[in-house]
């Protein structure tokens, strides 16, 4: 049998031990490449999760905030519900109130007129003039209508004039005494009145036909 060196020995040694080696790492690799990439998926749904971790977060957010304008309309309206009923009250019992006084002012303001007319009555009782009794009478009649002037209150011009029904209510209809009185008042029955521009009282009128 031919013995081997030593030298020899410790390549071919050596050489095994490097195949070994190699062969050992092409395994291991080979494993790794098998090996599911866990890693990786991990990281995946680590993330999806985060992510819907965080539109939850906004959502919640987006949510308390839509909540607290909607108690802050509520709480504005419910301000302005009580404003709007505090000033409704209030101009009603303004209105009243007004009322009240116009109407206190105009018989403080007819007192005059009524005192007028008991003297007159007072002096019927006790003068024969019954020239002095008409002026009188007279009198007492202007002072009332100016008062109702004061008052913005004036008579409806009627006769002779053109009907017209924004202010005469025509009562009847008769033959016109002459040509120019066709279509026009003829007779007063009973007197119109207009308050600051408005009608109060329609003049009820006869008509020429």
């Amino acid at each position: 049998m031919v013995k081997k060196s030593t030298k020899t020995v410790d390549k071919e040694a050596t050489a095994g031990n490097s195949k070994e080696k190699l062969s050992g790492m092409k395994e291991k690799q080979a494993a790794d490449k098998k090996k599911p990439k866990t890693g990786v998926k991990d990281n995946k749904a680590e993330k999806k999760h985060a992510e819907h971790v965080t539109s939850e977060d906004k959502a919640e957010s987006k949510l308390s905030e839509l909540e607290e304008k909607a108690r802050e309309w509520h709480d504005k309206y419910l301000r302005l519900s009580a404003e709007f009923d505090n000033y409704r009250k209030r101009t009603l019992k303004e209105k009243a109130e007004l009322m009240r006084l116009a109407n206190e002012d105009l018989l403080k303001d007819i007192l005059p007129v009524v005192d007028d007319f008991e003297r007159g009555m007072d002096s019927m009782d006790k003068s024969q003039d019954v020239d002095a009794l008409k002026e009188g009478v007279h009198l007492i009649h202007r002072r009332f209508m100016e008062f109702l002037k004061q008052k913005g209150i004036k008579e409806i011009e009627a006769k002779n004039q053109p009907f017209n029904i924004d202010f005469h209510e025509a009562m009847t209809k008769i033959p016109a005494p002459s040509e120019e009185l066709k279509g026009k008042v003829v007779d007063v029955i009973e007197k119109g009145y207009i308050l600051n521009d408005k009608v109060v009282r329609y003049a009820k009128v006869v008509v020429g036909d």
